[in-house]
């Protein structure tokens, strides 16, 4: 369970705390993942593609 603690009444910066902390569990991630089902050739496939997108980045940066 993920908890901030408010200081000094500033809820904004306790959200924007609570915000990050969640984002770097993988709940956001987890949850989009689980909301259908794919196949595990559509699976392969989305992969592959990441993979490609991402070789083609770091390629860019070098």
């Amino acid at each position: 369970m993920t908890k901030v603690v408010v200081q000094n009444g500033n809820i904004d910066s306790a959200l924007r705390k609570f915000k990050v902390k969640v984002a770097r569990s993988g709940v956001p991630s987890e949850l989009k993942k689980r909301k259908c089902y794919d196949k595990p050739g559509v699976k392969r496939r989305k992969a592959k593609e990441e993979m490609i997108r991402n070789s083609r980045k770091r390629r860019r940066n070098d």
